[in-house]
This record gives C-alpha cells, sequence and structure tokens, in this order.
C-alpha cells in the first residue's frame, strides 16, 4: 500500500472528508493492483483497500472499530462509490461524498 494523494482532490485521486480519524482515498485509474472497484481507507497510519459496495478487505489492515466504521459509511454510500469508480476508472470528474455522522 503507502500510495500518496495530496490533501485535495487532484486528477491522481479523491480525498474524502474526515470522519473519526477516517480518511478514505478513491484513486484514478487504480485498477492494476486489485482488479475490481475499492476505496483505500488510512487510519493513523494503518491502510486498508476495501471493495466497493460491500467493504470486504482486499489488502491491509483498520483497527476493528475502525474497519466498521468505514464500512457502514460504504454501505450507506454504496451507489454513490460505485458512480464515482465508474467516472474515476474513466478519467472523469467525481463528485464529493458527505462523511459518515
Amino acid at each position: 500500500m503507502g500510495v500518496r494523494c495530496p490533501a485535495r482532490a487532484s486528477d491522481r485521486c479523491l480525498r474524502s472528508p474526515c470522519y473519526y480519524g477516517l480518511v478514505v482515498y478513491l484513486y484514478f485509474y487504480d485498477e492494476g493492483q486489485h482488479h475490481e472497484p475499492h476505496v483505500h481507507v488510512k487510519y493513523q497510519g494503518e491502510e486498508a483497500a476495501l471493495r466497493i459496495p460491500d467493504g470486504e478487505v482486499l489488502d491491509g489492515t483498520l483497527p476493528r472499530g475502525k474497519l466498521k466504521l468505514a464500512q457502514a459509511w460504504m454501505e450507506i454510500h454504496a451507489e454513490e462509490l460505485e458512480a464515482n469508480w465508474a467516472l474515476a476508472a474513466a478519467g472523469e470528474p467525481v463528485f464529493k461524498i458527505d462523511p459518515l455522522r
């Protein structure tokens, strides 16, 4: 893992708002390593790739409670994540997704 993303959306990734210390990244053109739609979730130096839409861990680790929060957020925003993945994979602009409240 260890892919870097700037603090703001760029031509390389979309960074979601932070919630409960979690930061979610959707990298553009990121089909090479995991070969399926996914997001990268970071928390205090740990990172995991989670499959869209079900949140299954593809790679990496997060503390159990933080993983459950990320998966709950993904369940709530599954359609938005799937749409953003399709847009990002095509190199199109993506839209922001609200944080978990």
